[in-house]
């Protein structure tokens, strides 16, 4: 007999079966019924799933020359598989993730999970460049079953571990983003661009399986239309200042991730370094280590750093602008530079992205899939947005241009987290 889930309540939190009275939700008619304790193995694999998922979004950034030039793309055209991809999953995590709260889901992450293997397909079989962005953009629409797998693993955590869970299981999901440029750039060498599509499909579809065998069910009580729900997901940012704040930061400090990884196939592919697309996926390996700040983030917000650990690491992140551009020109020493800077920038992003969705779960337990929809939305969509940009800075002004941009958007996370920080200290003014 399969366990049925429910949100539990834990110390300093509404209960996350409480109906939901407050504007942006609806009253739900919840059973209080213990969630099962979340086991290592599961958790392992939630965070495994969630890293395979969004992996599909990233083969192509070491690949960019590569692909170009068998589907005879110019580099403008073959920069924007990697802004469809993130557009795609941002309409995914507006459309799709707020179902979460509405849906059994169990059922959702697998479908998804399913249909992720299904478009994959697709891409690997592109004969050229318009199926290759069709493909593309619908792998990034389904592969948001990592963001309704990760408010599930924080739902079946116990509120006091709930910020090791999701560092976690980020920590799983940044792997995938980063180590995907490895895998894609060792299995291209192998077998041609295509090979690593369809090796992530089979992986997909196991994923799918693993996920359907081991996952208790979870009803949900929003207890309202998709419409209804919809409409709620976007009232949460008139609602909560919180979650406006840090999807202003979380989209400033993805964009800036997204103009180095774009950049970098470039650059290193390049007359300054000159390197095969395998030794360039070797890159992502560099970047994982970065993934370790996760994990250390989430123990910190679990004892009330979340925002202080958010603040130094938007000025790091700053900093790691300084060490990339002095990476351009090629040698050792510019070599060492630049390795140096994109682990501080990887570290950067991450502990900040963790720390962002601690402070988010934390405001709605009953609206996790809701916020976590709003404010990845807005995380994508600055990913997007920083990847189009760079493709039309990388034409006019290079590594120099790029650098330039990255380090623009990340002094104005700073700001941002400054003037979060400033309205939390200032004394509200009493009413007359």
């Amino acid at each position: 007999m399969r366990t049925t889930a429910h949100e539990e309540s834990g110390p300093h939190t509404a209960p996350d079966t409480a109906p939901d009275t407050r504007p942006g939700g609806a009253a739900g008619h919840p059973t209080a019924v213990p969630a099962p304790r979340l086991g290592r193995g599961t958790l392992l694999l939630m965070s495994v799933a969630t890293g395979l998922a969004v992996a599909g979004n990233y083969f192509a950034q070491p690949l960019l020359d590569v692909i170009g030039h068998d589907l005879h793309l110019s580099t403008g055209t073959a920069a924007l598989v990697v802004t469809v991809a993130q557009t795609g999953y941002g309409l995914g995590l507006l459309l799709l993730v707020p179902l979460g709260d509405l849906l059994e889901r169990r059922r959702l992450a697998v479908v998804l999970c399913t249909l992720t293997a299904v478009f994959l397909t697709v891409t690997a079989s592109a004969p050229n460049g318009t199926l290759l962005l069709v493909g593309t953009a619908l792998t990034g629409l389904s592969s948001v079953a990592a963001q309704v797998v990760m408010p599930f693993a924080a739902t079946l955590s116990a509120p006091a571990e709930r910020g090791r869970t999701v560092g976690t299981v980020m920590t799983g999901l940044l792997l995938g983003i980063l180590l995907a440029r490895t895998a894609a750039g060792l299995l291209a060498e192998l077998g041609g661009w295509r090979t690593v599509y369809w090796v992530n499909a089979a992986l997909m579809l196991l994923i799918a399986l693993l996920l359907r065998l081991r996952l208790p069910v979870l009803h949900t009580t929003a207890g309202l239309r998709y419409p209804a729900l919809l409409r709620s997901t976007l009232a949460l940012f008139a609602h909560e200042p919180v979650l406006r704040w840090r999807a202003a930061l979380g989209a400033l400090t993805f964009a800036a991730f997204s103009v180095l990884w774009t950049a970098a196939a470039f650059l290193l592919s390049g007359p300054a370094y000159g390197w095969q697309e395998s030794t360039i996926g070797l890159l992502g390996l560099v970047g994982a280590t970065g993934s370790l700040a996760a994990s250390t983030a989430g123990r910190l917000a679990d004892r009330g750093l979340a925002h202080r650990v958010s603040g130094v690491c938007a000025v790091l992140l700053l900093g790691s602008w300084g060490l990339l551009a002095a990476g351009g020109s090629g040698g050792g020493w510019s070599l060492a530079a630049l390795l140096a800077g994109v682990i501080v920038l990887d570290l950067a992003v991450q502990a900040v992205h963790v720390s962002n969705q601690n402070l988010i779960y934390g405001i709605r337990p009953e609206a996790r899939n809701r916020l976590n929809s709003a404010y990845m939305t807005s995380y994508f969509a600055g990913g997007a947005a920083g990847s189009a940009l760079t493709s039309l800075v990388w034409g006019l002004g290079g590594w120099a241009g790029v650098c330039t941009l990255g380090a623009g958007l990340s002094a104005a996370a700073v700001g941002v987290w400054t003037a979060e920080r400033l309205r939390r200290r200032t004394p509200r003014t009493p009413h007359a």
